[in-house]
């Protein structure tokens, strides 16, 4: 089994290239080899629950085809609030939550991915945004003040982490009281194999890092969270198929919407 800091560099690696591209694969397709599909990103991103509204109200260039769900969905982002997007990526989420807060709300992204970064603000200083920045970081140590974001959200990325319950501790410790989390994720619905978790490219595509359901929720009740919901989207099996044909990954993972309060 690689050890973490390989783990980590070759998942930071990835994510850098696909920057540096400026394009990506499905799901978290950057370096897993279904980025050399012949997959329309616009199509990715309303197969996931993305409008195409929501396509003409972000930079082009932050739609690289990373996410596995669209949590600005369910979040019920109000104006005025300020949100907290864990492995923000080119942006892609945060210039849609920004249009809903308003600009009297803020929102704050975080990516360990210096390339993923400078492209985000790169995006955002081309579209003149003013309410909203991005913060490089781990997501298991935010940059962020205690007790100073209303909601969270992230895009298939938690997975990747190698400290899952030190991510829901941290997310924990960021959130107002009340405050809540708005999660798509890919989380594990059966044991993975030994070659599926030692496989780098299935970690670095979302697969290989994938935590069981029941553990996930486990993590969220010991950090302390309430209302908790894990719910498969339900074209799962399809879409991950689709990003990963061949490989049956739909037999072990599933794209979830993850709910819970503070």
């Amino acid at each position: 089994m690689p050890d973490k800091e390989e783990i980590r560099e070759f998942i930071r690696k990835n994510y850098a290239a696909v920057a540096l591209k400026n394009a990506g694969g499905a799901c978290c397709g950057g370096g897993c080899g279904c980025q050399n599909l012949p997959l329309d990103l616009n199509e990715l991103a309303v197969d996931i629950g993305y409008t195409e509204g929501d396509l003409k109200n972000v930079p082009p260039e932050a739609n690289m085809g990373l996410g596995c769900g669209n949590p600005i969905a369910i979040a019920g982002l109000e104006e005025g609030e300020i949100v907290l997007d864990l492995g923000s990526g080119g942006g892609f989420d945060c210039f849609l939550a920004r249009m809903q807060v308003g600009e009297t709300g803020q929102v704050i992204g975080v990516d360990m991915t210096p390339e993923m970064i400078k492209l985000a603000r790169e995006n955002a200083e081309k579209s003149g945004y003013t309410n909203i920045e991005f913060r490089l970081g781990e997501i298991e140590h935010l940059p962020v003040a205690d007790a100073s974001v209303d909601v969270i959200i992230s895009n298939c990325v938690i997975n990747l982490s190698l400290d899952k319950m030190q991510v829901f501790k941290d997310a924990y410790r960021v959130l107002k009281p009340g405050g809540r989390l708005s999660i798509s994720d890919i989380l594990a619905i059966q044991p993975l194999t030994p070659e599926i978790k030692q496989d780098m490219s299935a970690i670095a595509c979302c697969v290989g890092g994938s935590e069981h359901v029941d553990d996930i929720r486990a993590m969220l009740e010991k950090v302390g969270f309430k209302d908790i919901k894990l719910e498969p989207k339900a074209n799962s099996r399809e879409l991950i198929d689709k990003w990963l044909p061949g490989k049956h990954f739909e037999d072990y993972v599933a794209s979830f919407i993850i709910e819970a309060i503070k």
